[in-house]
């Protein structure tokens, strides 16, 4: 018995220190290679073309900004040519810039981030709870912990369809993607990271009340305007021209919906406009400060300051993703974006040299995304939190694999079949 119980401690301690090397290894990027030499640019510009050109079956935008300025570009189109100002709609790409206008209101005196946003709004109230509603600040609408429970995810209206007035769809979310609950109200104690649509929802009502305009006219005149995105906003016109077309991913064509989460899912923007976007979180060559105007300088440092975490890690600040460790004591920031059938979109930059990447896509539910993250490990040597999740089942995988073989080594290692004496001693 003795044996037997050394022999199973040794299988399981070799286990755990298998498993825990794998995590280790896929953490640090051990087992990961680099889509191009690190600093070589035009190297990673190529790899990314490759790969949006054999990955999309529909349209594409991709922009590597090298200190606030465009350096390579690449555009994939299918059917109408598409080019840096082709608007994209960018799903949940919209609440980062979304952020910038909550934020000017902050800088203006009009919202406090820790008072209850109560206190600013009459057209619509959160429900009544079993936790407290007071909790649910600016602060944690944009970091994503204020409790609020929807799980939305928007599905958006079809053309034609009667799109959801703003205060119906924050009581109950009529578009809610697959799974959502779709109510925005607390429903778990304020303070701990839970992605809420309904949250940004909340924040494009709030815009609205203090501001006293149309959500997506302030955004315009207070964000677009002053940073030269002359090719973005929340709600298209009828008469647009040069706007992306979405597509399935099987290279079919796919509706393009209407929301009533402005704020939260509905942006369309080009690959220029996000470019500026990016160059706006630095120092401009002229001497043009950080923000533009729009923001002050040290606004965007707290807006990438650590607010919310998942598994241990740092992921959120106000409105921000935080997605890696830049190596200059600050993350990579951004954001991303997918929704039915397939948009996905990322922009990712680096705030303290004004680095950064932009892909618009359609077609592909994941490429935007991949392409980001390969962006951070070839930036930085950094594995970034989304890339991470997205391997985790195969991760996992891996973990058991690897745990069944050194628990069966460590155990074989110690144990020793149990053999008669009359036989040992023939």
């Amino acid at each position: 018995m003795k044996r037997f119980l050394g022999s199973l401690a040794s299988g399981l301690v070799g286990a755990a220190i298998a498993i825990a090397i794998v995590f280790a290894g896929t953490l640090a990027g051990w087992w990961r290679s680099a889509l191009a030499p690190r600093g070589d640019a035009d190297k990673f510009s190529a790899a990314a073309i490759k790969t949006l050109e054999q990955g999309s079956p529909g349209n594409a935008a991709f922009v590597l900004v090298s200190g606030g300025r465009p350096i390579a570009e690449h555009f994939v189109s299918k059917g109408a040519k598409v080019d840096r100002d082709t608007q994209f709609q960018v799903a949940s790409l919209s609440k980062a810039v979304t952020a910038w206008g909550v934020m000017s209101l902050v800088e203006r005196g009009k919202l406090d981030l820790d008072k209850p946003v109560s206190t600013y709004l009459k057209r619509w109230k959160l429900p009544p709870s079993a936790f407290d509603n007071s909790k649910v600040t600016v602060r944690r609408l944009l970091s994503h912990t204020a409790g609020l429970t929807d799980g939305l995810g928007y599905g958006g209206f079809k053309p034609g369809e009667t799109v959801q007035s703003l205060e119906d769809s924050l009581t109950k979310a009529s578009d809610a993607s697959p799974g959502a609950d779709g109510a925005a109200r607390v429903g778990r104690e304020p303070g701990e990271f839970d992605y809420s649509g309904g949250g940004y929802t909340l924040l494009q009502l709030l815009i609205e009340e203090v501001s006293g305009q149309p959500f997506n006219d302030y955004m315009v005149e207070t964000v677009f305007k002053p940073l030269g995105m002359t090719r973005s906003t929340y709600v298209l016109g009828p008469n647009a021209t040069n706007v992306a077309a979405s597509y399935n991913t099987d290279g079919s064509k796919a509706i393009l919906y209407k929301f009533s989460a402005l704020a939260a899912a509905s942006l369309y923007t080009s690959a220029g406009d996000m470019s500026r976007f990016i160059a706006a979180h630095t120092a401009g060559p002229k001497g043009e400060l950080a923000g533009r105007g729009v923001l002050r300088p040290l606004t965007l440092v707290a807006m990438r300051k650590p607010i919310a975490k998942q598994y241990g890690a740092d992921i959120w600040g106000l409105g921000t993703i935080l997605y890696a460790p830049n190596n200059h004591g600050d993350n990579i920031i951004g954001h991303d974006g997918d929704n039915y059938p397939a948009i996905n979109t990322t922009v990712r930059l680096d705030p303290a040299t004004g680095n950064g990447i932009v892909v618009l896509e359609s077609g592909s539910k994941l490429l935007a995304t991949k392409l980001g993250g390969d962006w951070v490990f070839w930036s930085t040597g950094n594995v970034d939190f989304f890339s991470i999740i997205m391997e985790m089942k195969q991760t996992l995988k891996t973990m058991l694999i690897v745990g069944v073989l050194a628990f069966l080594t460590g155990f074989l290692l110690v144990w020793r079949p149990f053999r008669p004496k009359s036989m040992a001693s023939a």
